[in-house]
């Protein structure tokens, strides 16, 4: 056995500084409507410590577990993933939340199963591509199982629905494709495939449609479907600089919809000022350099596209966040990974963030 290094040690305070603030910021964007809602100001922030814990504590447990062993894991977790999606589109199993069928479980203890998705999908992907290195340049023989999958999850995923999600792991498995050696020529024909998928999926559901004229010109519809984006743009601008102060928004008092989940990074903006939300985006590219960093450094394929998967699933949903926060695309519904209020989200990105330092320890990294 070579003796293991440290893990990385800008990942994990990256990650834990980007926790850190996102606490205080929950607790500061929710206070209002959790003492409205549930008369109880700090009720999202309870939960949300407990989140933290039990991400903490799988973190620590994937960082222990030589991630060599995920691959023997990557197709029980793939089946258990693509039932739990099967299972939570059931009628009195799937629990719905804002006209969206997400999650199983009961209360706080609810699982979303399209998270689980994520973090398998990767394993999987990871696992097959660096055992088939001589077929990834073949269409039918080499990307064609990945995307059967792709096309099985993104469909019970859109089912759900959650196109927000279908799209970052849309997006993850053709960066790992592209990564694993597949040509550029298919990968820019699946790309053109897949516009025209996102265009169908908008056109046939109303509510994506209004989204997507309401990114082009909010104003149009100010107080309905452009409503969200003028707000957070309100939130932001009057941020300025240096923000009007910690506890001091304005927006979460009830104007800003879901301030603590996906428009949190506007309520941080708000309060914080420009010099807040660059802070945030600093600690995501350190997060970004050093997980690319330990993909060219992994001692094999398979850790390389493992650390190459985790990375960009954790970029690509910053990414979409705070494009929609800042009116860059329309509204997606994904939170800010480590930011956001949230349960299933927060523990396995954290796992991911374990196997990520996990793999560090194998590379020799400066």
């Amino acid at each position: 056995m070579p003796r293991l290094n440290s893990p990385d040690f800008i990942i994990f305070f990256s990650v834990t500084a980007i926790l850190a603030i996102g606490v205080v910021m929950v607790y500061s964007s929710s206070a209002i409507s959790a003492h409205v809602n549930f008369q109880d100001s700090y009720y999202f922030l309870k939960r949300q410590l407990l989140w933290v814990f039990l991400g903490f504590a799988a973190m620590f447990v994937t960082m222990s577990m030589d991630y060599h062993r995920w691959s023997k894991l990557a197709k029980p977790l793939l089946i258990l993933t693509l039932v739990l999606l099967v299972l939570v589109l059931v009628p009195g199993l799937g629990k719905v939340v804002n006209g969206a069928r997400r999650w199983l479980g009961y209360g706080m203890f609810s699982l979303q199963p399209s998270e689980i998705a994520k973090l398998s999908a990767i394993i999987y992907c990871s696992d097959y591509l660096a055992r088939n290195q001589e077929k990834v340049t073949q269409f039918l023989k080499g990307l064609g199982p990945q995307l059967l999958l792709l096309l099985v999850i993104f469909g019970l995923i859109l089912k759900e629905p959650d196109l927000g999600t279908a799209l970052a792991i849309s997006g993850t498995v053709f960066i790992l494709m592209f990564v694993g050696g597949a040509k550029l020529s298919h990968l820019l024909g699946l790309a053109s495939v897949g516009v025209a998928g996102v265009v169908a999926a908008i056109l046939v559901e109303p509510y994506r449609l209004r989204r997507l004229l309401a990114f082009s010109d909010p104003w149009a519809d100010p107080l309905n479907s452009g409503y969200h984006i003028i707000q957070s743009l309100y939130a932001l601008g009057s941020g300025g600089l240096f923000g009007v102060g910690l506890g001091r928004s304005r927006e979460k008092f009830l104007y800003l919809p879901e301030p603590h989940t996906d428009f949190i990074f506007a309520i941080l903006g708000e309060e914080l000022g420009f010099i807040g939300t660059v802070a945030i985006i600093v600690l995501f590219f350190l997060l970004a350099w050093r997980g690319l960093r330990v993909a060219i450094s992994a001692p094999d394929i398979y850790g390389s596209m493992l650390a190459t998967g985790v990375t960009s699933m954790i970029v690509l949903q910053a990414i979409m966040n705070i494009a929609v926060v800042t009116a860059s695309m329309p509204v997606t519904g994904i939170p800010l990974p480590f930011l956001s209020f949230g349960g299933s989200a927060l523990v396995f990105n954290l796992a991911g963030i374990g196997i990520l330092l996990n793999i560090s320890r194998y590379c020799h990294l400066r």
